[in-house]
């Protein structure tokens, strides 16, 4: 089966991860729009790769011709940084909900399948034990507590595509990633604090500024999933075999990862002290406990655990994640830390 795959933001995390592995293992061809190139340098110039320098709120006529060209379209262009939900709402808003409405609009208009990344922050506040796809009630906070305005703009696009998708027969599948990690999640150079998530913070805190903060003792419990597993899922529903992901929603994630975001700390720290030429910034690390509302202001609110029902991914997809936290962890760490012996081979073209 040979298919053309869209993919909006192809630079980030999930979309440069999801193309190497395309590149590698299939016979698709990959179409891929992004502000930069800087995590696709193994996948330029490949045969089965287009990529162009593009913003998905500007170059709409772009956009609105590879929808009609391809098979499937991922649009994962998001903000999905906690401490700009607080701060700057209207622009998560602008992007993760207008701007991709309007491209699932197109995708309706030429009837071309969609996989939307959803987020397990769409369950909030849930107090189930595991996170079901079907009948987690979704709990999100107060109007002022905006830090719910990126999981209520995911929430309602996975409730607009449900709409089409009862109302018109339109193909689309819903994954909900848990807490994906690996190499190139962020740059671990950026000294700013609050410019990473949690894994690639703690990295940058421990190498630039002597101490990670712990928002209200890191006691919130989250389940790390690496991102081959995750890419792995995701291939598999893109596939669709038997239309198995046809209407779906997944949890893509592993809860036997689940630990407290303290505990990840500790763990990257002593796995930082493995590096010799780092092991001295580890050693001298100090972890402090934050207030919540004082780190990221009165509009904060944060959920205790998070952890997938993934038994629709092992149903209908045949998945299983398989990387335990801590090698997730060391293979993160090789990547940033190993320099001198990370392998930079390009995709054979």
């Amino acid at each position: 089966m040979s298919l053309k795959v869209l993919i909006l933001g192809v630079n980030g995390f999930i979309g440069n991860s999801l193309t190497e592995y395309i590149l590698r293992h299939k016979n698709w061809e990959v179409y891929g729009m992004d502000m930069a190139s800087d995590k696709l340098e193994k996948c330029l110039g490949h045969s089965r790769f287009k990529f162009v320098e593009g913003d998905i709120t500007i170059n709409r006529e772009w956009i609105e011709y590879h929808i009609k060209k391809c098979d499937v379209v991922l649009p994962l262009v998001a903000i999905a940084t906690p401490v700009l939900y607080v701060q700057q709402p209207l622009r998560v808003f602008e992007l993760d909900f207008e701007a991709n409405l309007e491209i699932i609009r197109k995708c309706v208009l030429y009837k071309k399948r969609v996989i939307f990344p959803s987020t397990s922050e769409v369950y909030g506040m849930s107090e189930d034990e595991k996170f079901n796809e079907e009948t987690t009630n979704l709990v999100l906070g107060p109007i002022h507590k905006q830090r719910w305005i990126y999981s209520c703009c995911k929430q309602l696009i996975d409730r607009i595509l449900y709409a089409y998708g009862v109302e018109q027969g339109f193909s689309y599948t819903l994954f909900r990633p848990f807490n994906w990690i690996g190499p190139k999640l962020d740059r671990i150079d950026e000294e700013k604090e609050g410019s990473s998530r949690a894994v690639t913070l703690f990295i940058s805190n421990i190498l630039h500024h002597g101490e990670i903060q712990l928002v209200n003792g890191g006691q919130q419990r989250r389940s790390f999933t690496y991102i081959d597993d995750g890419i792995e899922a995701l291939v598999k529903i893109i596939e669709n075999k038997d239309d198995v992901a046809y209407q779906r929603i997944f949890n893509i994630g592993n809860p036997k990862n689940d630990l407290s975001i303290r505990e990840l700390a500790d763990m990257i720290v002593e796995l930082v002290k493995e590096y010799p030429h780092v092991r001295h910034l580890a050693e001298k690390v100090k972890i402090i406990n934050v207030d919540g509302e004082k780190h990221y202001g009165k509009h904060y609110q944060d959920t205790g655990f998070r952890v997938p029902s993934i038994e629709n991914a092992q149903k209908f997809l045949g998945w299983e994640p398989k990387t335990d936290v801590r090698s997730a962890l060391k293979k993160t760490l090789d990547y940033h830390l190993a320099t001198p012996t990370r392998a930079t081979e390009e995709i054979a073209l």
